[in-house]
């Protein structure tokens, strides 16, 4: 990551809230894109080591998102995305969960509320995402599973891909 380009990660305890405001090295178009189509999304969206699969995804409202992340062991951890309003290049917000292998949310681990707005800053696009838990216990649980970490490690990987996309 560039170190002068911003990136805030905010737990609010109050009101179950993480923030997380990313700005990348890249426009909004491309960074839209980034973020919600699958052969893009599986280039970037898990921590390294880790590896992202699609199995299924329709961006659209009412549509979904079924992925695994994939450990180099080849174990997979795999998670659920319902997109509820999309305003393209603007917003879109969704639910999301882990699941299994076929879809079946995992109702022991936390669902949140996704809320992604992406703006222009110069040349460059910023991200601000706030992610709504229903309880302090699952933000409390999401933060010990080192969401922190994992994120600032996928948005890295991000970032590398802007790079090779915008040569």
């Amino acid at each position: 990551m560039k170190h002068n380009l911003q990136f805030d990660f905010v737990a609010d305890k109050k009101n179950n809230t993480l923030t997380i405001t990313r700005e990348f090295a890249a426009d909004r178009d491309l960074v839209w894109d980034c973020y919600t189509k699958s052969e893009l999304l599986d280039q970037w969206f898990a921590p390294k080591p880790f590896t992202t699969k699609t199995k299924s995804m329709e961006f659209r409202e009412g549509g979904h998102w079924h992925y695994a992340m994939v450990d180099p062991n080849g174990a997979e951890y795999w998670g659920w995305t319902d997109y509820l309003k999309i305003q393209p290049k603007d917003y879109y917000t969704s639910i999301d969960g882990f699941c299994d292998e076929a879809g079946t949310i995992n109702p022991a681990l936390p669902r949140a509320d996704w809320q992604v707005t992406f703006s222009d800053k110069g040349e460059h696009a910023v991200v601000n995402t706030v992610v709504t838990y229903k309880s302090l216990a699952d933000l409390e649980t999401v933060i010990n599973m080192g969401m922190q970490e994992g994120l600032t490690l996928t948005l890295e990987k991000l970032d590398e891909l802007l790079n090779t996309l915008k040569k």
